[in-house]
């Protein structure tokens, strides 16, 4: 397994692949801080395609990921994460709006437990998820990020914060 660490508008990130596919994209700042696991090994090459699609995604030029992703969970968040990956860029849903377009007898809260183990932020789209007020609830990387998400996908973020990239 490989890693690597890069600057993004969000703070560090640290990716996770086996050289075909992506296992994880984690935030380095927040509530769940994800070390890299001794094993692994340090390089930037697998990861290459991964940093110019975000560079393009934070330049607010690239809507959708083409990578390769290989997430590792239940059926149930497997499900869970494949539908946050149908969000359109730019709209949200509620953790009750995914439970019902899943129809699962699950409820919202279960909905909100497979979304915290997202293992590959931004390019899975858990920042689309709100609460059923419209508020902006739980995200690993903090609620500040979460509204840089998504005032980046409303086309109201500066881009030349964006570009920072």
């Amino acid at each position: 397994m490989y890693y690597t660490r890069f600057e993004s508008p969000i703070g560090e990130l640290l990716a996770v692949g086996d050289g075909r596919a992506l296992h994880g994209l984690y935030m380095r700042e927040g509530k769940k801080s994800i070390a890299p696991n001794p094993a692994w090994e340090e390089r930037a090459h697998p990861f290459t395609e991964l940093k110019t699609q975000l560079a393009g995604y934070f330049a607010g030029r690239r809507r959708t990921f083409d990578l390769e992703l290989e997430m590792k969970g239940s059926p149930f968040q497997r499900r869970v994460w494949e539908a946050l990956r149908q969000i359109p860029y730019g709209e949200t849903v509620s953790y009750g709006e995914l439970a019902r377009e899943l129809d699962v007898s699950a409820s919202p809260r279960a909905v909100g437990v497979a979304n915290a183990r997202n293992p590959i932020c931004v390019v899975v789209p858990c920042h689309r998820v709100i609460g059923a007020d419209g508020s902006l609830t739980g995200f690993a990387g903090g609620l500040e990020r979460k509204r840089l998400l998504l005032d980046l996908e409303a086309g109201v973020l500066p881009l030349q914060l964006a570009r920072a990239a």
